[in-house]
């Protein structure tokens, strides 16, 4: 079942995981692995392709072919069967499930499967290492750094994902973010940001959802609530001041927007347990 990389981002972002194990593997030219056929997949594997070449059968009709960059997510309780190519197969599996399950219709499943295309650029590369190197410390603090370094690869790999499908817009989205976080404090219209590129408005925020996953005003509104929670939560400054500051002249106006977004009023910030 395909996933795109903003369904997948808020899945993780959303969903608390406990891990169970790194291992980097090596497996044997034209060899058929079919432990799995009869044993089920316990848990979600996180499968970083790095060199040669492999098909992934699971339940014997859903096929994919990893090669280097490819990544497969997902798969609790599926029967696998791995055929390795003649000049075999290497990848890095990080083992994972998630402590609770979604429970609203449409949403992620363990069993559930995403193949994404990632860069193997030295960055990435470089966080499979550590990752493989932190797996066996057995202190608190390596734990920590472990899970730090899973959830680092999973941004890195739907980012790059992200960059592969949005690969013409990806420039003018990634400038039209960094102006809208630098003048959020400003009068921004979708018509200013749509002529900032000489775009017509609609294909602008076309391209937009389809980068973010979300409109551009949309994104501006969050990115400036979440700013003002930010700023609320100081308990320095005045309503009043906070929504001046992230570009609302009336308050009241301001108010509204905040308690739509974050669940709580402005006021309530830092006494209500309900704040997001």
């Amino acid at each position: 079942m395909s996933r795109t990389y903003e369904e997948l981002a808020l899945y993780f972002a959303d969903t608390p995981m406990e891990l169970f194990g790194v291992y980097r593997t090596s497996l044997e030219s034209s060899r058929i692995y079919s432990g799995h056929v009869h044993n089920p997949t316990s848990r979600c594997g996180v499968i970083i392709a790095l060199e040669g070449e492999a098909e992934f059968v699971f339940d014997e009709r859903e096929r994919y072919k990893l090669t280097p960059g490819r990544v497969l997510i997902g798969g609790a309780g599926r029967r696998l069967e791995i055929a390795s190519s003649a000049v075999g197969f290497r990848y890095c599996l990080a083992h994972y499930l998630p402590i609770r399950t979604a429970k609203a219709d449409g949403q992620r499943r363990p069993e559930d499967i995403s193949c994404v295309e990632a860069e193997l650029d030295p960055e990435l590369l470089r966080l499979v290492e550590q990752f493989a190197g932190a797996a066996s410390a057995p202190d608190v603090i390596g734990k920590l750094n472990q899970r730090s370094l899973f959830y680092q690869i999973v941004a890195k790999v739907l980012q790059s994902e992200r960059y592969q499908q949005n690969v013409d817009s990806y420039p003018v989205i990634e400038d039209a973010i960094r102006h809208m976080q630098a003048h959020f404090m400003e009068p921004l219209t979708l018509a200013s940001l749509a002529g900032r590129y000489q775009m017509k408005p609609k294909y602008f925020s076309h391209l937009f959802i389809k980068f973010t996953g979300t409109g551009p005003i949309e994104y501006l509104i969050h990115y400036r609530m979440n700013k003002a929670h930010e700023w609320l939560l100081t308990k320095r400054f005045s309503v009043s001041a906070v929504a001046r500051s992230v570009g609302y002249a009336d308050p009241y106006y301001f108010s509204r927007l905040f308690k739509k977004y974050k669940g709580v009023a402005p006021s309530q910030v830092g006494f209500d347990s309900r704040e997001a």
